[in-house]
């Protein structure tokens, strides 16, 4: 028998479902309003996946880091020792490690842990000033931009010292940051069920795995070395935003068309125009088409295709609002990102040519633009809809923001998408 004022009784043990989650009596009362037109059990796999991804997040960027030791060893080399020593043919000659590369392990471990220790016992302060939100994405973003930067530095020539200041400062941020987001996870844990933690260390526990096998893959797949190590900082990437979009799905926010629309700027802006404009005709240099053929397959065609989805959310808009999927509409863009650099861009380096035909890029060219401006329109438009009515002019001014921080995240991949291709 329950007393009075606590939560209703849970499904008894006989059923075959687990016990219903408590989520619209938890103590968010924005949490996961995604899932409550599912079953209990998929309710709990969902936020347990969830919860499982974030885990990952928090300790995937020191194993990251870890992990690539070799890369940075490399980079640390004294030039003048590796001119001399790359000039004696004799057998069995052991290069001689610089006083940087034999210190790397020492200061890597001091510059990771004393952040760490630091911004956990900062964010047991700062948690009732700083929304969780904030703290979280933020962090997740933080993170996300050292791990690009650090990929761009791969194809980046520099000196020991500054390469090894920056690795420094680089985990710093990283662990800083990591720090934030570990505390600030295991207290949303803290307000939910116990169960909610054990994903959360199970995450952690596999992030170190997932790391190694990264490095491995990375390396088996990559031609030259600095390559695999672009793959595998690239990957590190490509995790702390699901991370990001993992988040993003747990609570029902303005987050959710905010972090949209700036993966909708984010994925243009990376590949258009520095990528698309650099696709050569089928036909050759040679053909009249071949002076039209970007202004009017890239430039006229994006122009045209993207005010005409602009326009279509006059007539109807869908899906809604509430709808999940308009995000997963707007993550699956991310597919026109491989399809354009896998056409015929000039010069190129390392990938094949799979879509040599004019066509070909047309038709992506067509889908890219009009989902660009239907899907950002949309965006645009819910968002200040999804909060309360005196709150509309601020959401607007956030969605904004987001849409110039997803042009200027889309300037910045722009590098890498080069280098890749």
């Amino acid at each position: 028998m329950h007393a009075a004022g606590c939560l209703p009784a849970v499904v008894p043990d006989t059923s075959p479902l687990p016990p219903p989650l408590q989520i619209d009596a938890c103590p968010l009362p924005c949490l996961s309003s995604y899932f409550t037109l599912l079953c209990p059990l998929c309710r709990y796999k969902a936020v347990w996946l969830i919860f499982f991804i974030l885990g990952l997040g928090t300790l995937l960027p020191w194993n990251f880091f870890m992990t690539a030791r070799q890369y940075f060893i490399d980079r640390l080399a004294d030039p003048q020792n590796t001119s001399r020593l790359s000039n004696q043919t004799s057998v069995g000659t052991v290069s001689e490690l610089s006083y940087l590369q034999s210190m790397f392990d020492n200061f890597m471990t001091l510059c990771s842990m004393v952040p760490l220790l630091i911004f956990t016992c900062l964010n047991s302060f700062i948690h009732q000033r700083i929304p969780q939100q904030i703290r979280i994405s933020g962090s997740l973003v933080a993170i996300g931009l050292v791990f690009l930067i650090t990929a761009i530095m791969v194809k980046v020539t520099m000196d020991p010292l500054p390469f090894f200041v920056f690795t420094m400062v680089s985990i710093v941020f990283i662990n800083s940051f990591g720090a934030m987001l570990q505390g600030s996870l295991f207290g949303l844990a803290g307000l939910l069920p116990a169960s909610y933690t054990a994903p959360i260390m199970s995450g952690q526990g596999l992030a170190g795995i997932f790391a190694a096998l990264a490095m491995i893959i990375s390396i088996s797949i990559g031609a030259q070395q600095p390559e695999s190590y672009i793959g595998y900082f690239t990957t590190a990437c490509v995790a702390i935003v699901l991370a990001i979009f993992s988040y993003i799905l747990l609570p029902r926010m303005l987050w959710v068309m905010a972090m949209s629309v700036c993966l909708v700027f984010t994925v243009t802006i990376g590949v258009f125009p520095s990528i698309t404009a650099k696709v050569s005709t089928s036909l050759g240099k040679e053909s009249k088409w071949d002076l039209y053929f970007i202004p009017v397959s890239c430039f006229l065609i994006f122009n045209v295709f993207d005010w005409t989805g602009r326009s279509l959310t006059a007539l109807f808009t869908w899906p809604g609002k509430d709808s999940y999927l308009l995000p997963v509409m707007v993550v699956l863009r991310v597919i026109f990102i491989p399809l354009f650099m896998l056409c015929n861009v000039q010069p190129r380096s390392h990938l094949p040519v799979i879509f040599s035909h004019d066509a070909w890029y047309i038709i992506f060219m067509i889908f890219f633009s009009i989902s660009n401006g239907y899907l950002a329109s949309l965006c645009m438009c819910f968002g200040p809809k999804k909060v309360l009515a005196h709150e509309a002019e601020t959401a607007g001014a956030v969605m904004a923001f987001f849409l110039t921080l997803g042009l200027a995240l889309g300037a910045a991949i722009s590098f890498l998408f080069q280098i890749l291709i």
